[in-house]
């Protein structure tokens, strides 16, 4: 997001709300409700303008007690929670104090678990638990099944572009895939849809998937082959890859350098953005 940040108004991510780590996951322990911490954090990462208000959202807590390691940014949303302040209301009103024009929308107004099926009846709930997986689980599902922000479901509908990811496979871009609601609206969606790969293997379970089994992945959850294009690191040759990887069939792959010069695991928006625009130029022309 932080790389589209620029087209403002026209931008909207729907966020993941099954983390049950960190300051996140103690709160959730201790109060209840859905998970903040992947929507604070995207919200801090597209503040144009930073500010006293964006650097108190993001404060943490150091020392020992109760407080410590929790961030402010978690607390204050969790606080609007437990005020019966409507979830993405809560988002909004946080989106103006920071000056935030890009929308963000949680997947789910209602709490919800991540869980995993690892084969033989096992089964795992909560988002650390998968992450520390060694084997790649048979399928991912929720706990309980809930019903999706009508408002993603809207913006999913109205867009021109979707695209998943970078981030963590399995806990960040699959969850919001596995409400029928936003499966069916990105189905039957007939905008350009581009998978954005991460520049390094992923440490846990993930790393067992491979760029091919990932697309399948979210063909297999969605219901159908939706991805158009795939932009990746540089595997063979920078540019479009004329041959079809694995069996990922008509799928445009585009390979490019995309990393940050002081942090090589971490997208530049500007290579990204440009990498974005150039994906897009290749589908209308196809």
């Amino acid at each position: 997001m932080s790389a589209l940040s620029f087209i403002k108004e026209r931008l909207t991510g729907i966020v993941t709300t099954t983390d049950n780590g960190g300051s996140t996951g103690r709160i959730r322990q201790q109060q209840g409700g859905i998970a903040w911490g992947d929507l604070r954090n995207c919200l801090n990462q597209i503040i144009i303008e930073p500010s006293t208000a964006s650097a108190l959202f993001e404060y943490r807590f150091s020392g020992n007690g109760e407080l410590a390691g929790h961030n402010l940014g978690n607390l204050m949303l969790k606080a609007l929670e437990n005020m019966h302040v409507r979830p993405l209301d809560g988002v909004n009103l946080i989106r103006d104090l920071l000056h935030v024009k890009s929308h963000l929308i949680p997947m789910s107004e209602t709490p919800v678990h991540l869980a995993a099926s690892l084969g033989a009846g096992s089964s795992i709930v909560g988002e650390v638990g998968i992450d520390n997986l060694t084997e790649a689980p048979q399928s991912l599902f929720l706990v309980p099944l809930v019903q999706a922000t009508p408002e993603a479901v809207q913006a999913i509908s109205q867009a021109d572009v979707i695209i998943f990811g970078p981030g963590s496979f399995l806990t960040s871009i699959m969850p919001p895939l596995l409400l029928a609601d936003i499966a069916t609206a990105i189905r039957l969606s007939s905008a350009k849809k581009i998978f954005i790969d991460n520049l390094g293997t992923e440490l846990g379970a993930a790393a067992e998937l491979s760029l091919e089994h990932r697309i399948e992945w979210i063909h297999h959850t969605v219901g159908a082959a939706v991805i158009d294009g795939v932009i990746t690191p540089i595997r063979k040759n920078s540019g479009f890859n004329a041959v079809p990887v694995g069996d990922l069939g008509n799928v445009k792959i585009l390979e490019k350098r995309l990393n940050a010069d002081d942090i090589s695991y971490r997208h530049d928006r500007t290579l990204l953005a440009k990498a974005i625009d150039e994906m897009l130029e290749e589908l209308e022309r196809t």
